[in-house]
């Protein structure tokens, strides 16, 4: 009993660090939001429309850039708050999380990414299980993150839906960027893990043209006006047939991205290339199909179906001309959350270059996502979301100055 004992009070020395680190970044993202005018001071800003710039200066007011531009050519307002740093860069945008459905705890009351009552449910909203407040969420703030695209994980036929939220605010209507984004498909064996059937490969690919048959069968009525009984997973997949949404589709294996493209082809709606181990295999192929890919983390565990993933890919998908951003994926295991910041920084060491590696976590995923009008660049009228750091944003130990979100100083830094 003592020895029990004393093992509780080891683990309980050994988290309460962590711990208090977490409450006070999410005091600090859930405070209340206020307007305020800001200018910013960097030694060089990142903005990714144009090139860097030297001794620069971002005015804020109202939650939006103002101005861009150097000191000698931007005047700084008297009653602006000034922050300086080194380094100043566009907020980092992960392009595929499950962060805010599945928490920290790893517990099943914190763990909504993946509903394993039906291989089928494109009706499940993100919207629904999306928690503000969860201690990854401000986590990921922390570090630089001020956009996530998050919402079901992988390992069904359909998952459900995908959303992109802001990491501040302390609910989801005040994160909120774009309710629904994507449909969350995967294909591959990762199906059987959690499903007795669909079973194998072909049977998993016949099972979802038969949902996307009906669907568009569906679609084609509800434009013609005609009488059908209400579905809300109809109603979702009918949206996807009529373009209002995206499909992100994991698929890793060679064999599987060439099956999902197949897919796209034949029922002609905008896919998310998702995970893309294997990429590398089938550039031509995805170049030509004209789909983004949402690259798993460089640093994933090169186990199962990613078995083969290579640091260079990214660097590859540039040199082919493809579209691509980075993500911090879906983790089996605590934390469930990798840095997205730090993943593009192993492809940047890897053939992809610095400034490329900062384009494709900041503007490049905007775009991806549909929504470089709002967020991505450093440019005015667009949200005001900017990481201050006192070095080179992929250095490991280089700390964040501050993380401004929406106009507002949402973590003062470390």
């Amino acid at each position: 009993m003592r020895i029990t004992a004393f093992n509780l009070m080891g683990r309980v020395a050994r988290t309460a660090g962590m711990t208090l680190t977490l409450v006070i970044i999410s005091l600090f993202l859930n405070a209340p939001v206020t307007t305020a005018q800001i200018a910013v001071k960097g030694e060089i800003i990142y903005t990714m429309d144009g090139d860097p710039i030297q001794n620069g200066v971002v005015l804020i007011r109202d939650g939006k850039i103002e101005r861009v531009g150097s000191e000698s050519r931007v005047r700084i307002p008297s009653g602006y708050t000034v922050h300086e740093a080194k380094v100043v860069t566009p907020g980092f945008i992960d392009g595929r999380s499950v962060v805010g459905l599945a928490g920290y705890y790893n517990q099943q009351h914190d763990q909504d990414q993946l509903d394993t009552s039906g291989p089928i449910q494109p009706e499940l909203r993100a919207l629904d299980a999306y928690n503000a407040r969860e201690y990854l969420v401000a986590f990921l703030n922390s570090k630089g993150i001020t956009t996530i695209h998050t919402g079901h994980g992988p390992g069904a036929v359909i998952s459900g839906q995908t959303m992109l939220v802001k990491t501040a605010g302390s609910t989801v209507d005040e994160a909120l960027l774009d309710s629904t984004t994507a449909i969350a498909i995967t294909l591959g064996s990762g199906v059987r893990n959690n499903f007795s059937s669909p079973g194998t490969r072909s049977r998993l690919v016949a099972v979802l043209r038969q949902e996307l048959i009906r669907a568009k069968d569906y679609a084609e009525k509800r434009a013609a006006g005609e009488n059908q009984t209400r579905s809300l997973k109809m109603e979702v997949l009918a949206d996807l047939m009529d373009g209002k949404i995206s499909a992100m589709v994991t698929a890793h294996t060679a064999s599987d991205i060439i099956t999902a493209l197949r897919i796209q082809r034949e029922f002609g709606f905008r896919m998310l290339l998702d995970g893309a181990a294997e990429a590398y295999l089938v550039l031509d192929e995805i170049r030509e199909a004209g789909v983004p890919v949402i690259l798993h983390p460089p640093m994933i565990r090169p186990f199962g179906e990613a078995k083969n993933a290579s640091y260079e890919t990214a660097a590859l998908l540039k040199e082919a001309g493809i579209p691509f951003t980075f993500q911090s994926g879906f983790e089996g295991y605590v934390p469930k959350s990798r840095v997205v910041r730090y993943e593009a920084a192993i492809a940047a060491a890897n053939g992809l270059g610095m400034e490329n590696a900062l384009y494709a976590a900041t503007l490049g995923a905007a775009q991806i996502l549909g929504v470089e009008n709002r967020i991505g660049s450093l440019e005015r009228g667009k949200d005001a979301d900017l990481v201050l750091f006192d070095g080179d944003p992929f250095e490991y130990l280089t700390l964040v100055n501050a993380v401004i979100v929406d106009g507002v100083v949402v973590y003062p830094g470390e």
